[in-house]
């Protein structure tokens, strides 16, 4: 046989398919210096090449500068540039609205200063696209990401992701990246959900789609930190610890649940043979760490003081934490171990009569509580 010609397509097989539309939104508030290089900047690139119909959405909300003109002229200049404006102010209620109406398949949004390389667009939005998930989001702290940006934000970024994983049991590693992507029909009953309006809008959203069952996959950036930056970042902190007890108050009372539309998985195989699952020992898993501590101070207290034992007790446990678990999980250890290292001696501490045995059980009461919460908020993931 002609292997030539056995590789050319039959008729019909590499027919033109209906392709998933993106909009693009970028929410804007006093951004008349940045907005008008963003909007032909990121035209540019996607007019080069982008393999999906695409359109650019402009969302001013409550601008008092030249932004909302200068929006309106690229609109006007640009073909598939569109803009609208919103009297209140906030980036989440930007995004509420523009996702909403927006008649495109995919919804996505990105900062106005550009930080995250263009490069990971296509990535991002292919996620989604496909089918594969409900939303992608850009993440500066998985392996593979390449940053540059100050300490303090490095800092701040990493506390505050890693009191998300060790206190939520998510499973994305960077909830603030402005760079995300979604499928409109899934994202919308969350959208109703969102209480937020401002910075703390991205991480709300992510909580709920994993609550929900949703799929969140992440893509490696490459995110350089622009110096004219509105964030303001120990004030967003702040704000962002307020939001987490209130997401954390409506998972808890069982209002965080929403109807999302996703196939359950199912065996492609017409003659497939199914097994039955096998139960979550997850939780079981996560509490291997706990004992091993446990123990350690057990043993320890004999020869040294109590905020001395748990250190020490604290390294073990974190060695079987990164030998136990996936090998990424070392990337986050010393979050982990700050955070672990807080809360048991406080613990520790509030024993009131002390001694080795109790001070043991505190800790172990400790792991108990936090393998606890963790449950709470993961029991309802499809």
């Amino acid at each position: 046989m002609d292997t030539r010609a056995a590789m050319e397509p039959s008729p019909g097989v590499l027919a033109p398919t209906a392709l998933a539309s993106v909009d693009i939104v970028i929410p804007v508030l006093n951004e008349e210096r940045a907005l008008p290089g963003c909007v032909r900047t990121l035209a540019r690139f996607l007019e080069a090449g982008f393999p999906l119909p695409w359109r650019i959405t402009i969302v001013d909300n409550g601008s008092t500068d030249a932004t909302w003109p200068l929006a309106t002229a690229l609109a006007g200049e640009l073909p598939h540039v569109y803009a609208r404006r919103l009297e209140i102010r906030g980036r989440g209620a930007a995004l509420r609205a523009a996702w909403q109406d927006s008649p495109a398949d995919v919804v996505a949004y990105m900062d106005v200063d550009l930080s995250t390389d263009l490069g990971a667009l296509f990535p991002l939005v292919a996620a989604v696209a496909g089918g594969h998930s409900e939303i992608a989001v850009g993440t500066r702290l998985a392996p593979g990401a390449r940053t540059r940006r100050s300490l303090r934000r490095e800092v701040v970024s990493r506390g505050y992701n890693a009191l998300l994983r060790h206190g939520f049991g998510v499973r994305f590693s960077d909830a603030q990246c402005g760079f995300k992507a979604a499928r409109a029909d899934a994202v919308r009953p969350l959208l109703r959900k969102v209480g937020d309006d401002s910075w703390f809008f991205d991480t709300e959203l992510l909580l709920l789609a994993e609550h929900n069952g949703l799929r969140v996959h992440e893509v490696p950036v490459d995110w350089i930190e622009d110096g004219d930056s509105r964030v303001r970042v120990v004030r967003t902190a702040v704000d962002d610890l307020k939001g987490l007890a209130r997401v954390a108050w409506t998972m808890g009372t069982g209002r965080a649940r929403v109807r999302v539309r996703r196939a359950e998985p199912a065996p492609a195989h017409p003659d497939a043979v199914l097994t039955h699952p096998i139960s979550d020992i997850s939780a079981l898993i996560g509490l291997i760490p706990g004992i091993t501590h446990a123990l350690a101070y057990l043993t320890l207290r004999e020869m040294w003081s109590p905020v001395t034992t748990n250190l020490g007790a604290l390294f073990l446990a974190a060695f079987v934490s990164v030998t136990t678990r996936r090998r990424s999980a070392f990337h986050h250890t010393a979050a982990r171990f700050a955070l672990l290292y807080a809360l048991t001696t406080a613990a520790v501490l509030g024993v009131p009569a002390g001694g080795a045995v109790p001070e043991s059980g505190a800790v172990a009461a400790t792991y108990c509580l936090l393998a606890l919460l963790r449950w709470v908020f993961t029991r309802t993931r499809n």
